[in-house]
Parts: structure tokens; sequence; C-alpha cells
């Protein structure tokens, strides 16, 4: 879990500077097997989602992590990345307020990461 939770800390502290919005991780370990963590965050529109997105992956690559996977285009306003079981949602508000994933999860603990409030 170490290891899950320093990559959580960093794709956090990368949504948190790139100025994503309502950044939440769930520890899903004990309610699914689609994912271990859910990692939520809402971009202010769609070059934001883009640009989220691309420095996902920039993030990925530069520190090794290898083996993710992608889904969604910015034009969808939903875009997924998963990285051994650490999967990224980065929706426009509008899709996130839809689908709801933090009620869908409610029984999912917060993860709380140092530093944030």
């Amino acid at each position: 879990m170490d290891n899950d939770l320093e990559i959580i800390k960093q794709i956090v502290g990368f949504l948190d500077d790139r100025k994503a919005e309502d950044i939440v991780a769930l520890d899903l370990r004990q309610h699914a097997n689609i994912a271990d963590y859910f990692i939520i965050a809402t971009g202010a529109n769609k070059p934001h989602l883009k640009a989220l997105h691309d420095g996902l992956q920039r993030l990925f690559k530069d520190a090794g992590f290898k083996g993710y996977h992608k889904q969604g285009v910015p034009d969808s306003g939903w875009m997924i990345m998963d990285y051994h079981g650490v999967m990224v949602h980065i929706f426009e508000r509008e899709l996130r307020e839809f689908y709801d994933l933090e009620k869908l999860w409610k029984d999912a603990p917060v993860v709380e990461l140092e530093g944030r409030e």
C-alpha cells in the first residue's frame, strides 16, 4: 500500500498544482474489485481536461509508471486513466455531478493525504 499511497500523492499533487477542483481519493479495496483506489477531480472546461490528461500521461511516463491505460477524450467530458488499480477520473462539472461517483461509493473511506485539507 505504501507504493499506492506514493502514486496517489503524486497524482493528487499534480492535479492540485494544475488547478483541478474538488480532488478526492477513495479507498475501494474493501468495496469493489474494479480498482483499489479512485481519484476523482473536476476540470474547468475541455481544454483544461485535455491539459490535465496530457500532463498525467507525462507524469506517468516521467515517473516510470508503466502499464497505465486510458479511456475517453476531452470532448466527452470524462476521461479515465488506470494505473495498476489506481483509477483517475477527470470530469467536467456537469458529468461529475450526474454520475456522482462519491455517492455511488459513499461507503469507501477517503484517503487522507498529509498536507491536504
